[in-house]
């Protein structure tokens, strides 16, 4: 009898002794670290949907929380691209058309040269808190402060991600993830306004750069932008200079001048 006990108190510590290992070890197994947020993927990787990522939670882009999704991508330090811009009903009669840019972003400074619809060409730089804009091959330079609108081309009526920010949440009608080009990209529309305007805009899942933007009036298209793919990192030959000679950057460096106040 007194074998008998000490047998079952035995069986009883290693009972006790196994489940302590399970509940230290297990928890690794059963209970994953926190989960990691992406977005889905608009082509297929090569696995299977669902395998492979079973620590990863997939965000659903809505209406309601496409902001949100937006705000956590992040655009490249240095590129270059092309964006071409058609406006048929713009305010000025001067710049309906199509306008097409070249943008170069480097280290936080921005370059763009637009040919606008009447054929002028107009130059800007911004970083450092400053812009400067000239025209055609003229040397005469206009410089001042920057805002918070500068980085993002200045004057050129292009969009970006931010515009889409900023739109009211209830004036959002759809947002999805698709496909566009060979990009993924996050869709977001908009409800007519009150003057039956709609607006769309495909935002880039992998750069976080606004990639196409639209404006519907009665279905008919009144504004489009598109966007070249990117070239990264910007060319080491794209130009951040003045049309005196100025160099105000270098890719991959930075040179800031003593900006004069006198300029333009």
């Amino acid at each position: 009898m007194e074998r008998r006990k000490r047998n079952i108190v035995v069986a009883l510590i290693a009972v006790i002794i196994a489940v302590a290992i399970l509940s230290s070890f297990g928890l690794g197994i059963f209970a994953p670290d926190t989960a990691k947020i992406i977005l889905p993927t608009a082509e297929p990787s090569g696995l299977p949907a669902g395998e492979g990522d079973e620590d990863l939670v997939r965000v659903e882009v809505t209406p309601q929380t496409v902001q949100s999704v937006i705000a956590t991508l992040n655009r490249p330090e240095s590129y270059g691209r092309a964006v071409t811009i058609t406006d048929i009903w713009g305010e000025e009669e001067d710049a309906r058309g199509v306008t097409q840019v070249q943008v170069w972003v480097d280290g936080g400074w921005t370059r763009t040269d637009a040919v606008w619809p009447g054929g002028t060409v107009r130059h800007s730089i911004v970083g450092d808190g400053q812009l400067w804009i000239w025209y055609g091959g003229g040397q005469e330079v206009w410089n001042g402060p920057a805002d918070d609108g500068s980085a993002d081309l200045e004057g050129q009526r292009i969009p970006s991600y931010e515009t889409v920010l900023e739109l009211e949440q209830a004036s959002i009608s759809a947002a999805e993830y698709q496909a566009l080009d060979g990009l993924g990209c996050i869709y977001v529309e908009t409800a007519p306004d009150s003057s039956g305007l709609v607006e769309r805009y495909w935002v880039d899942d992998d750069s976080g750069l606004l990639v196409r933007a639209e404006q519907l009036r009665e279905g008919e298209v009144v504004y489009l932008m598109t966007a070249s793919a990117l070239e990264r990192p910007a060319p080491s030959d794209a130009s951040f200079t003045l049309p005196d000679g100025t160099v105000l950057h270098t890719v991959g460096g930075t040179l800031t001048p003593d900006p004069d106040p006198a300029a333009g």
